[in-house]
């Protein structure tokens, strides 16, 4: 349990610390009037409170990543601990803070067209491509496992279920931020916090054994930590999905100042989250043993739903239905409404149309697919948003390293984790069962190759910007 604690101490630590050095290196403005003010339009661009925004980010990221992937990380035992740790202060916070920061300062951007800007057109192309896919594949996903879950606990069978939730995303997606996700979002955030919290008290007051960090049981069983444990999880240490959520609340911000507070402290409030759930999934069934056979029996949802009934009764069960239904509904939901977003960007270059034709357009081409893919098992979609996520993520690291690179500051704050996940996601694609499922060794050597030509990429623009500083800079003649 010493473990457990230290681990949460240190994500609070992070924020109070680290979060403060990233906005330094950042550089608020509060004197910058932002696109709430300057761009409000009552549809996207809409000032909300901080506090209000930070509970909305909250879902919007979270849903059940930082409970089912942390659940699933806990296979690994108490090296999820670490990951998570390390990986949401220095990569998952960042990566969170960077992409809201940068589209705020650029009127609200979204994800793709920041890429363009600081990572080249053609880099913005492909973003395009894989940003509308993993939120396709997220909405489908996130449409089709509740849908399954209601049809099985009540009379409505799975169509109506999916049709309902489906009617439900579409208003969330085309409606003003302030109807429906302004109002209902923070409760629902809330509800996030408090079932974690009671998780977490009920696995402190009833002495659960929650295992440390020895030798002998950093990491049983055979699977390599990496790169599968980097991209299990996901939610909870850094999550590509992130950055396409970021921009819904930027454009909602007061001032530069809230954004450590909006974009750093939810990252580091989902990572309490995951180091919760992954000590109940490590604890509860007395070891990754008895966990994996409760995961090949229930799957995820069951081991929440047994968690969380033994452990805190008709409660749990009133929270873990709540959490299963409506945590992936209120993230489906959000990454329709940004891939909307992110089509009415990219209609304003091809053509111009305004309004509520333009909201409409935008949101068909994503809609359909995502309805037809949800009606296919959601499971099987899961198992490829996990890379494309963290490629997502990898991409959103350097844009951030380039963005600083530009304007002369710390770029590396941003550039290590984005090497770090450079080789995670080169690794992986070779080795995964979803990827070309080449043998480890080999995966590894062309994982650390193609990372240290990326490398050799990093550097190279490092001394063409120092160049065009030393050229820009003014000549002083004697």
């Amino acid at each position: 349990m010493v473990t457990f604690f230290a681990a949460v101490l240190l994500l609070i630590g992070g924020y109070m610390v680290y979060s403060k050095f990233v906005e330094t290196v950042f550089g608020i403005d509060d004197s910058k009037p932002t696109p709430a003010y300057t761009k409000r339009d009552e549809l996207d661009y809409v000032p909300m409170s901080w506090w209000k925004g930070s509970l909305i980010q909250l879902l919007n990221i979270a849903g059940l990543g930082p409970i089912f992937g942390a659940v699933m990380g806990a296979l690994y035992g108490p090296v999820a601990f670490i990951w998570i740790v390390i990986g949401c202060i220095f990569a998952g916070a960042v990566h969170d803070y960077f992409s809201g920061m940068i589209s705020l300062r650029h009127n609200g951007a979204q994800y793709p067209t920041i890429v363009g800007k600081y990572l080249g057109n053609n880099m913005k192309v492909i973003i395009n491509l894989v940003s509308l896919v993993l939120m396709i594949l997220v909405a489908a996903a996130f449409t089709a496992g509740p849908a399954q879950l209601i049809a099985s606990i009540t009379p409505i069978n799975f169509t109506v279920a999916l049709i309902l939730i489906f009617v439900y995303f579409l208003l969330a997606a085309v409606l003003p931020i302030n109807r429906i996700i302004g109002k209902i979002y923070p409760i629902f955030g809330g509800i996030l916090i408090f079932m974690a919290v009671a998780i977490a008290g009920a696995l402190i007051f009833t002495n659960q054994a929650i295992p440390n960090i020895t030798v002998e049981n950093l990491h049983p069983g055979e699977l390599p930590i990496w790169p599968l444990l980097m991209v299990t999880i996901s939610c909870g240490a850094i999550s590509g999905f992130h950055s396409t959520q970021s921009p819904i609340i930027a454009r909602t911000m007061k001032k530069e100042s809230e954004g450590r507070k909006v974009f750093y402290g939810a990252m580091i409030a989902e990572g309490i989250i995951a180091l919760i759930w992954a000590a109940a999934g490590m604890t509860f069934f007395g070891g990754t043993g008895g966990l994996q056979d409760a995961l090949a029996n229930g799957g995820p949802a069951g081991v929440v739903n047994e968690i969380s009934t033994s452990l805190l009764g008709t409660l749990g069960g009133i929270l873990a239905i709540l959490g299963v239904i409506i945590l992936p509904i209120t993230t489906g939901d959000t990454a329709l409404r940004s891939s909307r977003m992110m089509l009415s960007e990219l209609m304003n270059s091809v053509f111009k149309t305004d309004g509520k034709w333009k909201v409409l357009l935008a949101t068909i081409p994503v809609a359909l697919p995502t309805l037809l893919l949800a009606t296919i098992d959601y499971s099987f979609l899961w198992r490829y948003v996990g890379w494309t996520n963290q490629l997502v993520a990898t991409v959103m690291l350097w844009t951030g390293a380039m963005y600083l690179l530009k304007n002369q500051k710390f770029h590396w704050i941003c550039g290590v984790p984005a090497l770090f996940m450079t080789g995670v996601v080169c690794t992986y694609i070779f080795y995964a069962p979803e990827g070309l499922s080449l043998p480890y060794g080999i995966s590894l050597w062309i994982g650390s190759i193609l990372t240290f030509v990326v490398f050799i990429w990093y550097i190279a623009k490092i001394v063409r910007e120092k160049k065009l500083k030393q050229s820009n800079s003014p000549v002083h003649v004697a």
